[in-house]
């Protein structure tokens, strides 16, 4: 056995016990005749001391020639730290050495191994079994398995099974890029990795498993960003004979048990909001509620002043910023220039300061008096040392760049409250979307979304004021679950599919099996789907979901630990019939 103990759990309690510890060397430390070694493993770390009065020359040799990572193992004696260290659970004893074994040499790492590493992102991702072995990460990694076991008891406790669906299915156009597999046994015909478990987790509701999970690796070909990786981990659910309140209640009850367990919060309250109405106020389907910070619509107050930029454009909007109406014009220009990025994609940004004596200065003193002013400022309630921030465009997407601006400012201005938890469902989501270009509706969530009852009547009429029976859930401005109550009657769905200029070769094609299932005793049925990786980067506060992935793709999709995605030779190309 190479070790009794491990390096995190040694106590005063053990004193004078003979222990036995493995690990790797984390750092030494010198004074001539006396060494100081940390050892590491995944529990904590230990100090090891080795002396030339108390330690033989052959240990004490051995001790002068480790390095840094060095895999080793020793035994000792638990003994009093003379120098306390409390940052560490171990921190009041150390262990005098007896016997050392080098289990294995370690070159020098590329990078140190502290809690702030000196490697940069894609050096500590090309060896990140050495980036595992820092703390930040391995306690991600850690963290994620106990979210993951509290999900897992929660829906087992309530009676939904776990069951596998298949990674190697049909592909079908319709939402994001299908990652696409060569079948070698079938040349010419193809696999597609799934996006999720979707029509798989309706059939199992079809054959009578009322109540499904699953934490599966679902599969998108995607730009990337912080919160987005070409595989992720979703908790994936369904269930049979609901409506969306029943779902609703069922997974607020998961949320509060993982907010008490790993927030430490009892009391958080889930508030509603529906699509419309998260685009007017807050400029995004996710709103973060931890400050205020309202989009106003000022058009009326603002048109028939023979300013072209509000009297052209289809909506003009704004933003109140308290207590900042003393911000310099270079701060200003800051600001509008981060709005004018290309990722924003805002023309400008105009400006009315509110100031301390009551008057009103603007970018836009030549066509508007300070009456006109103060009539914006009333209409929403700006007080003296207020600023007012005005985008006008196109009703969509000023509202999105303003609600880009919104989040940009609660940063910028530390409006955020980080210790508040603020769950919301956003509801009422529109079941098509008109695109412009190819002249047709696309589904806003997936062609199996059930229109809202009371829509039913008008699906032919006028498909595009269709609501669907579809909901999001938003976490602090982060969508951290999705889902619908599904379609499961076979007219429904067949209109559906027709609404999206589908043919019946081409729905038949793709979805038979499942047009044919819903011919069989459909129940009513939903669920939602939870992204893993984004859940437990949000619960510890982090933008970034690569950390809690043990072997994350860089923004390029690429494993730069492996290198993949890699060419395949010419033989394994024929045998896939591929050139």
């Amino acid at each position: 056995m190479n070790r009794t103990n491990n390096c995190g759990e040694l106590t005063k309690s053990n004193l004078g016990q003979t222990v036995k510890l493995s690990g790797w060397v984390n750092k030494i430390r010198e004074k001539g005749f006396i060494i100081w070694v940390d050892l590491r493993d995944r529990y904590g770390i230990t100090q090891l001391v080795f002396d030339k009065e108390r330690s033989n020359d052959d240990i004490f040799t051995t001790a002068s020639k480790l390095g840094r990572e060095f895999v080793i193992e020793v035994e000792g004696s638990v003994i009093e730290r003379k120098s306390i260290n409390e940052n560490i659970d171990t921190g009041e004893i150390e262990i005098l050495v007896t016997s050392i074994n080098i289990l294995n040499k370690s070159l020098t790492p590329p990078f140190t191994i502290e809690n702030e590493s000196d490697g940069g992102e894609e050096l500590r991702m090309k060896y990140r079994y050495l980036d595992i072995r820092r703390e930040p990460i391995k306690e991600n990694l850690i963290f994620r398995h106990s979210l993951s076991l509290e999900v897992r008891n929660y829906l087992s406790e309530n009676n939904f099974i776990d069951v596998e669906t298949p990674c190697l299915i049909k592909s079908t156009p319709e939402g994001a890029r299908d990652f696409i597999v060569p079948s070698r046994l079938n040349p010419n015909h193809y696999y597609a990795l799934p996006q999720s478990p979707q029509i798989f987790k309706q059939l199992l509701m079809i054959g009578g498993i009322d109540k499904y999970y699953q934490i599966v690796k679902c599969f998108r070909d995607e730009d990337l960003r912080a919160d987005r990786q070409p595989e992720f981990t979703q908790i994936d659910c369904e269930m049979s004979f609901v409506n969306q309140e029943d779902v609703f209640q069922q997974f607020e009850g998961l949320m509060k048990r993982i907010f008490s367990k790993f927030l430490g919060s009892d009391n958080v309250t889930f508030n509603r909001m529906t699509y419309e109405s998260a685009i007017e106020k807050y400029g995004t389907d996710k709103p973060d509620l931890r400050y205020e910070l309202l989009i106003h619509n000022i058009s009326d107050e603002v048109k028939g002043k023979n300013f072209q930029i509000f009297d052209n454009n289809e909506i003009s909007v704004c933003l109140k910023v308290e207590g900042k109406s003393d911000l310099s014009r270079k701060e200003i220009d800051k600001i509008t220039d981060w709005v004018k990025r290309p990722q924003i994609g805002a023309s400008g940004l105009l400006w009315i300061k509110h100031t301390n004596d009551a008057s009103f200065k603007s970018s836009f003193d030549k066509f508007f008096s300070d009456s006109d002013l103060r009539v914006i400022s009333e209409k929403i309630s700006s007080k003296p040392g207020d600023i007012i921030f005005i985008m006008s465009g196109e009703y969509k997407k000023t509202l999105e760049q303003l609600g880009s601006l919104r989040v940009e400012l609660a940063s910028m201005f530390s409006l955020i409250d980080k210790e508040k938890i603020c769950p919301l469902w956003v509801t009422d989501f529109p079941l098509f979307e008109w695109d412009e270009e190819e002249k047709r509706f696309f589904s806003m969530h997936h062609p199996f979304t059930s229109p809202k009852p009371e829509f039913i009547d008008i699906l032919d009429k006028d498909p595009g004021k269709v609501l669907a029976n579809a909901y999001d859930l938003v976490l602090n401005g982060n969508e951290i679950g999705g889902g619908s109550i599904r379609i499961h009657d076979f007219d429904t769905q067949m209109k559906v599919f027709e609404l999206l200029g589908m043919s019946k070769e081409e729905y038949t094609s793709q979805f038979g099996f499942l047009i044919e299932a819903l011919k069989y005793g459909a129940p009513p049925h939903g669920g939602i789907a939870f992204g893993l990786d984004r859940l437990s980067a949000v619960l510890k506060g982090k933008d970034v979901i690569r950390d809690f992935i043990a072997f994350p793709k860089n923004n390029s999709g690429k494993d730069l630990m492996i290198d993949a995605p890699s060419k395949l030779t010419k033989d394994q190309l024929k045998d896939l019939s591929q050139k």
